[in-house]
């Protein structure tokens, strides 16, 4: 991988690697009218038939329509409707074209089918011209537009390899906040951030829109691999047809949120492999299996899957794109979401019932394309039900059909997907599912794949956490009951004794009431031995009664009530109890309105009442239910309209439309359930999950999951609790992660175990030596410099990292002593460093970062971000930072009377280490200048940093340079004093003429002699004028260090 110590340098190299990858055109340094005017052009030669332009080029006025358009639907999320709408209108004004003077013509712009086509052109702008946007600013210069068919759609921003990716990113926040994005500039849809090691990008949220870095992605490879090299960003992210593709197809104008949305990496191959399945497929063929996508709940799967439909049905490679979902859902959001999702051209279709499906199905209109409905509606389009229909059910038959089913682990192995298929023998079926059901939790003897083929594409759990795509979990198991008062009623029950004392006293009693009272013969939790039988455990013995009463659910309801501020950070997240019946949930409905009655309580269940004992509880239940619902919120929902109610709760919860903007009495604190919520549900505004109840594998990564939604920093993770068998409960956990980890928690993290042990003990030592030299024993405080204090932070991130790579490898706290194979095969002892104890001390003193900026004050001018969970850091301003605080301790050392020769040989060990931080150059001259400090030959200015010094002695190097230079040519030193601190590349050197009066200044006869005796020989003037021209370039483009003088 290249790196480029020159911005200018990576720039020109990112182009040229661009216009090799389908980017034709450079517009070097344009300004707004002059890419009003390219657009002009591109417009004219696109729409130049008589029954548009006429062959009449469009004029300044017809061009401010265009952008008096634009400016009046102002976010980005309005201008992707613009944009992938293919025309806009304009009333003629140009004399010249009498036939159409007055008249609207409608222009073609673009269309996101028509990929390198005759129509589309696809340009760079480099270094566009940006107008400021306040009169007091400056204007500013972009690094490059991607223009397509002339618009700019794409902005990038280039840093050199010294400056972190996140600068761009931020630089771009600027520019924003600086409102330079408007009129033509507002059409940008994606912003990318990119220096030659590393890529970001992100939708562009608009100029009233916040900035979130949550949503700054990194493009990965199909294997979900982080690709980061500026090469392979241009080739892979950048290149035509790719960026043509994003722009019309991986952008969602999300209606519901006003939020524009551009696809990660893995949505991109998920919805790129179903299409491509479909326009390979032979529908000849029975009992199609089109495959399915196992997405991590969390990761935007309705986005992927709606994706996939759009991409299917604007290829035309099928009829019907059915959306199937489960009856539960499809009130609450699925139908929202595609609907939010499509464009204004692009109709989803609802089915009210059965007929209306058919009549949907029979109908060949475009607009009936996408449908989304219930599987329960689609199974009754069969031959048995449609008798009297049979010619329309053949017709539909005949069709090409593509089933795309959402949450596809949850209810696909019953009789309605087997009667959906004997009746569309010839469709296509794919599957969605953060959960896939594998075998080892196979429902009727059959898993995701028997039901609906291979996998086309993962992207696990452990994927969206890594990348920052998902949130982890924090999982608490709480003691309603005490461990060993569990462990001694069983322990008498199983001896047959009613007191200790009777156990003990009895010979046989006695060994079966220690057999269960002491814990290395009967856990807490059961298991499967090594013969395949389960050996149960303490909690096995309890019956349901043991929970299901008041006493348990008291104690629940008082842990709840005791962490819900600090959970809820004062309400501002919502949370989900999950419990294990609808009298249980009805229970806990009763508690909570007695026992935190400020707490605005609902519960959802299945709302159906039979005639049998007990139902009464149920209807008294749901009657309560509903009337206090209505009584907080001032709605008026029954029991007929129970549907609706769970409608409400759904948006109430996901602060959906008509509840974008809650005031803090509209919202709902706690949703008590049974089953219902707990898959397919998302709010990011779901924080926490109480669960009472027993789950097993997918059931708790989708419980689990109902709280991963990214929201920002007040939300670093979800929060578990759960209470019921805890130690089973444990148990069960690890078995599900275990599964959804596919298995293979070397896929993961490509790093092994001994890497990851190594690196946690290398990095420790770093946080060990930085607290014993600000003289802090057993990590008691934080220290009090502030580079220290950024320092920690960065080092405690890479640890946890590592640490939690180490984790899923079968690191535990408990074993710190390991034997473990290398890479070269051979056996080595480690012994982990870090004891849980210290970690947990560091882990405070961490969480500590978020109350200060450190020392006396907050200090502005180190720029850390602490998480809980990821931590953000601008290491290039912590190093100089860093690196400063070194310089002012080896200065007190220096001139402290009383330090000893072997504390100032530490100080200055210490300052030098802190050298790698710098780059070679800068090295060079901070060991020259630290040299003359210790010579005395420096006089040292108060408030200077040590990397102000560097920076000095550059500076004079550079103008020593200058001089000589100016010297050897007899040129005009000050004139090319002016170019140097221009910062000129290859494109402007000449801008205004200034490089041509730089040569014509240059003394011909002493530039010959200079080159001559440089080269050893005589040159004849051509040659010396080629080797004038090539020498200034490179001084002013590269630099001193890229010649010699």
């Amino acid at each position: 991988m290249n790196t480029f110590e020159s911005e200018a340098k990576f720039e020109e190299a990112v182009i040229r690697e661009l216009q090799r990858n389908g980017w034709t055109e450079v517009i070097p340094y344009p300004t707004e009218e002059n890419l009003m005017q390219n657009w002009a052009n591109i417009l004219f030669h696109n729409n130049s038939g008589k029954d548009r332009l006429n062959d009449q080029p469009l004029t300044s006025g017809e061009m401010r329509q265009i952008i008096e358009q634009i400016e009046d639907l102002k976010s980005p999320v309005a201008l992707n409707g613009f944009i992938n709408g293919r025309t806009i209108s304009i009333t003629r004004d140009n004399p010249n074209d009498p036939a159409h003077l007055g008249k609207e013509v409608s222009l073609s712009i673009y269309d996101r089918l028509e990929i390198a086509g005759g129509k589309s052109h696809y340009q760079i702008a480099q270094q566009p011209r940006f107008e400021r946007g306040k009169r007091i600013l400056p204007d500013r210069r972009g690094d490059l537009l991607l223009l397509i068919n002339g618009m700019p759609l794409i902005h990038i921003e280039l840093k050199s390899s010294k400056v972190p990716a996140m600068q761009a990113a931020n630089q771009i926040e600027k520019y924003s906040h600086e409102g330079v994005f408007t009129r033509i500039f507002s059409l940008v849809q994606i912003f990318v951030a990119m220096n030659p090691e590393e890529m970001l990008y992100f939708a562009n949220p608009g100029a009233s829109g916040r900035f979130n870095r949550d949503y700054y992605f990194h493009w990965g490879d199909f294997n979900n691999e982080p690709m980061n090299g500026w090469k392979e960003i241009c080739s892979a992210f950048l290149s035509i047809p790719k960026a043509h593709q994003l722009i019309g197809f991986y952008t969602i104008a999300d209606k519901s949120d006003g939020v524009l949305k551009v696809l990660r990496s893995y949505q991109y191959y998920a919805a790129n492999a179903i299409g491509m399945r479909v326009a390979t497929n032979d529908w000849n063929a029975r009992e199609q299996k089109g495959g399915y996508i196992w997405h991590t709940t969390g990761s935007g799967k309705t986005m992927t899957s709606f994706k996939a439909a759009q991409l299917i049905a604007a290829s035309g490679d099928a009829d019907k794109v059915i959306f199937l979902v489960d009856r539960i859902e499809l009130g609450s959001q699925s139908l929202q979401n595609y609907r939010s999702f499509s464009g204004d051209s692009e109709a989803v279709q609802d089915t009210d019932d059965t007929g209306v499906l058919v009549c949907k199905l029979k109908d060949d209109g475009a607009g009936s394309t996408l449908i989304v409905t219930s599987m329960q509606k689609m199974s009754r389009v069969n031959a048995a039900n449609l008798a009297e229909r049979a010619k329309e059910l053949e017709q539909i038959q005949r069709k090409h059909i593509v089933f795309i089913v959402d949450e596809c682990h949850r209810s696909t192995f019953g009789d309605m997907l087997i009667t959906i298929k004997d009746t569309f023998p010839r469709a296509l079926f794919f599957g969605f599912t953060g959960t896939p059901i594998k075998d080892a939790n196979q429902k009727n003897m059959n898993t995701t794949q028997t039901v609906f083929g291979d996998s086309l594409h993962q992207y696990l759990l452990a994927d969206g956490i890594r990348d920052g795509n998902v949130l982890g979990f924090e999982p608490t198991a709480v003691e309603t009951y005490r461990a060993k008062d569990l462990r001694k009623v069983v322990a008498l029950e199983q001896a047959k004794a009613r007191t200790e004392e009777e156990a003990l006293s009895d010979e046989k009693k006695k060994v079966i009431y220690l057999k269960y009272i002491q814990g290395n013969t009967v856990p807490m939790a059961g298991y499967v031995g090594q013969d395949g039988r389960y050996v149960k455990g303490i909690e096995d013995f309890l019956p349901e009664s043991q929970y299901n009463n008041d006493q348990h659910h008291l104690s629940v309801v008082s842990d709840i009530k005791e962490n819900w501020t600090m959970l809820s950070q004062c309400s501002k997240f919502h949370a989900i109890l999950a419990t294990r019946s609808i009298s249980e949930a009805i229970a806990y409905y009763r508690l909570f309105r007695h026992e935190c009655p400020a707490l605005r309580v609902t519960a959802l269940f299945d709302p159906s009442i039979d005639n049998v004992e007990g139902e009464t509880i149920k209807e008294d239940g749901l009657v309560e239910i509903l009337e206090g619902y209505n009584a907080l919120f001032g709605v008026h929902y029954t029991l007929p309209t129970y549907a609706q109610y769970k409608v409400d709760v759904s948006l109430r919860l996901a602060h959906k439309e008509p509840y974008r903007t809650l005031k803090a009495e509209e919202q709902l604190d706690l949703l008590i359930v049974v089953n219902q919520m707990l898959t397919g549900f998302d709010s990011k505004w779901i924080n926490t999950l109480y669960m009472d109840k027993m789950m097993e594998y997918e059931n708790i990564i989708q419980a689990f999951s109902r709280t991963n939604r990214l929201f920002g920093p007040d939300k670093p993770f979800g929060v578990i609790r759960y209470y019921r068998r805890p130690h089973t409960m444990r148990h069960n956990i690890d078995r599900a992660v275990e599964v959804y980890s596919d298995g293979k928690p070397v896929k993961l993290f490509a790093d092994p175990l001994v890497h990851n042990l190594n690196c946690i003990n290398e990095i420790f030592s770093e946080i060990q030596d930085l607290f014993r030299q600000a003289g802090i024993p057993d990590f008691a405080k934080l220290p009090d410099n502030e580079a220290e204090r950024g320092r920690f932070a960065q080092l405690f991130n890479k640890l946890n990292k590592y640490l939690e790579a180490a984790r899923i490898q079968s690191f535990r706290w408990s074993k710190l002593s390991y034997k473990l194979t290398d890479e070269d095969g051979k056996t080595k002892k480690i012994e982990v460093l870090l004891d849980e104890l210290t970690y947990l001390t560091l882990m405070q003193r961490y969480k500590e970062l978020q109350k200060s900026g450190g020392g006396s004050a907050p200090s502005p001018d180190v720029p850390y971000d602490v998480d809980p969970y990821i931590t953000e850091i601008d290491t290039a301003m912590i190093d100089a930072e860093y690196l400063n605080s070194r310089f002012e301790k080896y200065l007190r050392t220096l001139h402290s009377g009383t330090a000893t020769a072997e504390e100032r040989a530490s100080v200055v060990e210490e300052l030098h280490r802190s050298f790698v931080s710098l780059s070679q150059d800068e090295q060079r001259f901070a060991e020259i200048f630290l040299y003359e400090v210790e010579q005395g030959a420096v006089s040292l200015e108060r408030g200077k940093t040590f990397k102000d010094y560097i920076v000095d002695y550059q500076s004079k190097a550079q103008n020593s340079s200058i001089h000589q230079l100016a010297e050897h040519l007899g040129l005009d030193e000050g004139l090319l004093r002016e170019m140097v601190g221009l910062h000129l590349n290859s494109g402007n050197i000449n801008e205004y003429k200034r490089f041509d009066r730089l040569v014509a200044s240059v003394d011909f006869k002493k530039a010959k002699s200079f080159f001559e005796q440089a080269k050893g020989k005589e040159m004849i003037d051509f040659e010396v004028n080629l080797e004038l021209d090539g020498y200034l370039r490179k001084f002013l483009v590269e630099g001193v260090d890229a010649i010699s003088l």
